[in-house]
Formats: structure tokens, sequence, C-alpha cells
């Protein structure tokens, strides 16, 4: 049986329903999850009717190779506004099957990281919430209790971020969040600023940090256009520098914002007249992390919400999440895009979006909060996802646009 709508969608269609018994039961019974055309391996599924969606997906890989990964809940039946809820999984098989293994009270919009061989959880408690960390020693089963400054209460106050790439350089820890006491409106309250902490500091103390002062929008940036900025990369330069790139809120164009980080860590400015470049699926959430296979000559690789030219036009960018491409760089300026990794012709009730992803080796792992149809009636529209999967991108540093799932040429490419 499929799920899937239209003639349109045969092609897609065809990988979904080879998927449908396996991916019933991977993370919970079949009784549980029910049929699904979701692509890759089906993490965690909670139907649209439950008013509790996946967010926030993130993953890590543990020492001994296993894979960990987590999601948020939010939506109106969830408890995102008071003390949010993150699940997380674990997987022994490369991604094959997964077991759920912990639930924490008190996490939202954290992203998974490994340092010195644990396992750290970073952000807020809530939407909107204080700044915490917490630290599993067993593989994500049990985590620390952020009570007070000692023990991963990083900062009070109102912060956003999303499971944002951390960023090890200069003998640091970076990682960069937004102060949201900027107001009360969405894009217009957040302020864009990084945090870092010395490597062989203990993360859960507070003094290990340094906060940079905090960039506030400025409504005049991109001829007026400039909604607000949020959810920022920490990444290097070849010439050692560190930047904040941001995804921008400004309407029907798709810029991300440059932040220059001083060495020290203390410092964040932002020069309107050159730093804002073009990105492809920069009105979204989108991860950059360096190649560490590269050699001298240094890589960037990105997965995106790029818009094909096919819907150009069909909503606001930040609302096309329906294809996930990946894209290279050389200087962090310029963007190739070369494949296509998941796509679905239906852009209103299907995303594939907030990835988060790493190395392995000749592949990317990559965990999805993706909007799919299952037998449910499918999720409630693209932006509240109700399943989180898991995709191998196998040969990530040959693969060109012939090798995606669609024929680029339908997309306009």
């Amino acid at each position: 049986m499929s799920f899937c709508r239209g003639k349109k969608t045969a092609w897609w269609c065809a990988a979904a329903v080879a998927c449908l018994v396996p991916c019933a039961t991977h993370a919970q019974p079949a009784a549980a999850i029910g049929r699904t055309s979701a692509p890759g391996v089906v993490i965690d599924h909670q139907p649209a009717a439950g008013k509790q969606y996946v967010g926030s997906p993130s993953i890590a890989i543990l020492p001994d190779g296993s894979y960990v990964a987590s999601h948020d809940f939010f939506g109106p039946a969830s408890s995102e506004w008071t003390a949010a809820i993150t699940d997380v999984f674990a997987s022994a098989d490369r991604g094959a099957t997964w077991k759920k293994i912990a639930r924490i009270e008190g996490a939202f919009w954290s992203n998974l990281f490994l340092h010195d061989r644990a396992l750290h959880l970073l952000g807020p408690t809530r939407h909107h919430g204080p700044l915490v960390i917490r630290r599993s020693t067993d593989g994500g089963r049990t985590w620390t209790t952020p009570a007070d400054a000692k023990t991963g209460l990083l900062a009070e106050g109102e912060f956003h971020t999303a499971p944002m790439p951390v960023l090890v350089h200069a003998g640091r820890i970076w990682r960069a969040v937004e102060d949201a006491s900027g107001g009360k409106e969405w894009g217009k309250r957040y302020m864009a600023m990084m945090l870092s902490a010395p490597l062989d500091a203990d993360l859960l103390d507070r003094a290990s940090w340094t906060f940079s002062n905090a960039i506030p929008r400025d409504p005049a940036w991109l001829d007026g256009r400039f909604a607000g900025w949020l959810e920022g990369n920490a990444v290097a330069t070849d010439d050692g520098r560190v930047l904040d790139i941001l995804r921008v809120e400004a309407g029907a164009i798709e810029k991300a914002a440059v932040v220059s980080i001083s060495a020290d860590g203390r410092t964040a400015s932002f020069d309107p007249a050159t730093g804002f470049v073009d990105l492809p699926g920069a009105a979204k959430k989108f991860a950059i992390r360096r190649d560490p296979a590269a050699g001298p000559r240094p890589v960037w690789w990105m997965l995106s919400n790029a818009v094909p030219p096919t819907l150009a036009g069909k909503a606001k960018p930040a609302s096309l999440r329906n294809t996930l491409v990946l894209s290279r760089s050389e200087n962090l300026h310029d963007w190739e895009r070369r494949s296509v990794i998941l796509h679905h012709p239906d852009h209103l009730r299907h995303g594939f979006q907030y990835v988060d992803w790493l190395f392995d080796g000749d592949d990317l792992v990559v965990v999805s909060r993706t909007a799919c149809d299952d037998a449910a009636g499918g999720a409630h529209n693209f932006h509240d996802a109700n399943h989180l999967t898991f995709h191998r991108i196998g040969g990530f540093r040959t693969r060109t646009m012939a090798d995606g799932p669609v024929d680029p040429a339908a997309l306009g490419w």
C-alpha cells in the first residue's frame, strides 16, 4: 500500500514503498509506527493527531563507532514552553536499527556532541529558556542535571538555537547561539553571539565559558527587508578566523549573514556592507562543516534546503523544505551544488529539514526532521514533522547531480 499522492510522485514512491515494512520495525514496534513512506530509516514516529511534533534532530558518533541521535517535541500538546522533552536513541549497527535509551526533561533546541570521550547536550531548557549543558558518560543513557553554575547552568535569561555544529579550533570549543531577549517577536528578538571554552576545561562549569557580545538586528539592513537572523554555524576560515554564519529571514530572498568573532571569543562584529552572502537554502536552518580529509586546500560541505527553480515563487523560501541538497565550497562564499539528497514534489506537507550530520569516513550520516505520509493521514504540514529519520550519504565527495533521487532537469537545474 502506498501513501503517495498523484502521478508526479511515482518516481519517489518506488523507493519509499520498498521501505514500508522495514521502516516500521526500526525504533518502535510496527503497531506503534504504522506504515509510512518516509525515506531512510525511521528512528521515531509521532502521528500528527497527537499534536506533538518532531523537532531538533541531532546525531553523534561515539568512540566505539556506535551512533546516538536525539530530538525534542514541539506543538500544542508538548511541554516546549515549560520544561521541554528530548528523547535519545542509540544504534549499534551503523544506523540500521535504533532503540530509545533516554528521555530528558528540560532540553529544547539542543545538540549532541562528543568531547573528551563524553557525550554532551547543549541548548535551552524550553522555548526561549535558560542555556544549559549536560554530560553523559554511558553513551546517552543517563545525564547530569544542570542545577547551578557548576553543574551545567551556563546562562540565565532567554536563548534561541538549534542543533548547530560545534567547532573545535585554536584550542577552544565554539558554539553559536542567539540571545532571545531583544523583544517578543520571532526573528526580530534574536541577537547573534558566540560562546567558547578551552578544550581542557570542565564544560559544565559556567566559569569555563566566554560569551561574546550579542548583536541585535537592524531593520534597515537588506534595504529594509531584514527581519532577523538565527541558527548560526561556528566555522573557522582557512586563515584561522572564527565566523558565525547565520540563517537570515528576509522575505523572498535567500542570504546568509557572516559575523566575525575575535580570537579570544569576546567580540562579535558585523559589517552589513560585506556580511550578507548568497547561500542556497539560507532562509532555513543549514549546517556547515569542514572536510577533515580535504588536505591542505580547505573544503566545506553543507546540507541545506535549497530551492529548485521550478519551486521559486511558490512560497516564501523559508517555507520550501521539500528538497535537501548537498553543496561544497572552497572559500565559504561560493557554493557549488553537488547533489540532491532528498526530494518530494509536494512542498505543503513534506519536508526534510533541520538536518544534523557528521562525517563518517567516506560517508555522511544524517538525521532529519521529516514531514511525510503515514497511515494516520500524514504530517500536519511541512513544518510540523511526524518522523525522525536517519540517512547515509555514501561516497559524498564524488556525488554529482546525476546521483540524486530525481532528474535535476525536472527541478530546473
